[in-house]
């Protein structure tokens, strides 16, 4: 019962020392939001980056060419084996002789010379071919290889242009390897001078608190009871931060989305910000609380000497 009692008190305090305390709590909520800020815009560059990434990935392709003449049941063999690669290939598009000579011909349309000699041709010259994206571009050395090695045995491949290609699809794998270890360092180092900040305004507004905190240990208020209401002031910050953050991002994210789709290959971040509204919400909401309990926690350990 002397817990309850006590927790309902600490709960109490903390609330009206939080109301009682209006500019100190108004410029911690404040800084406070502009660390959820910053650490949502993280979020929302990563999620753009990452949309940018993926698309350029799946741009990103290796084409195996068959000999002309070759039963499509072989080839289909073939496919059936690069699809059992589940860890690799994540599609292999089977395209026939004729649609491989219709793509040909819509390639080369304004090119007379071309279509000329195409229509004095009795046969079709052009064999099947497939259209394999990896699940990675790490992995399409490992799927070329696989189709040489088919190439060796069943001798129905006519050509792989991930050779020819070889020295662009691993330059492409690099840059798209570096933009994110660059993204991550940068999230990184943003977080950490925004927690920093906000750490250091909580504990100044704990510092004007600091005699009130001694009469407290003088009358003999145990540890827990001295920091709990200080706790509880960090933890509403954050409850108060998270909603005015969630809130702002709505007008910015519509004034900044065109931008946005330009520089991101058409990402609409606007979109994906309702889409993952609660996501959001719930992740700005967790770290403004933890942030804002843990570093009133650790503030307050200077004045209680432990």
């Amino acid at each position: 019962m002397s817990f309850y009692i006590d927790t309902k008190r600490i709960i109490k305090i903390g609330f009206v020392n939080f109301w009682r305390e209006g500019v100190v709590s108004a410029a911690t909520v404040l800084v406070m939001v502009t660390t959820l800020f910053v650490i949502g815009s993280i979020v929302f560059a990563k999620a753009s980056l990452d949309s940018t990434l993926k698309q350029i990935e799946d741009k990103v392709d290796i084409t195996v060419y068959f000999k002309s003449g070759i039963s499509e049941s072989d080839i289909l063999d073939i496919r059936k084996s690069l699809l059992n690669l589940e860890g690799e290939v994540k599609e292999a598009n089977y395209v026939s002789q004729e649609e491989s000579l219709e793509r040909f011909k819509q390639r080369h349309e304004n090119n007379s010379l071309i279509t000329q000699s195409l229509e004095e041709l009795d046969n079709n010259p052009l064999g099947a071919e497939i259209n394999i994206k990896a699940k990675d571009p790490s992995q399409y050395e490992g799927i070329a290889n696989f189709l040489k090695n088919s190439q060796d045995k069943y001798g129905t491949i006519d050509k792989i242009n991930y050779f020819q290609n070889k020295a662009v699809i691993e330059k492409l794998t690099k840059i798209i390897d570096s933009f994110r270890a660059l993204g991550f360092g940068i999230s990184l180092i943003l977080i950490i001078i925004a927690v920093i900040v906000m750490f250091n305004t909580i504990r100044i507004s704990i510092y004007f608190s600091r005699e009130e905190i001694s009469i407290m240990r003088l009358v003999g208020a145990t540890n827990s009871y001295v920091r709990g209401p200080f706790i509880i002031e960090g933890a509403m910050s954050g409850i108060f931060a998270s909603i005015i953050t969630i809130a702002l991002f709505y007008p910015f994210l519509l004034w900044v989305n065109p931008i946005a789709e330009s520089a991101f290959l058409g990402i609409n971040i606007f979109e994906y910000y309702i889409d993952n509204f609660i996501q959001i919400f719930a992740l700005l909401l967790f770290i403004g609380v933890f942030l804002g309990s843990a570093s009133s926690y650790v503030a307050v350990r200077k004045y209680l000497k432990v």
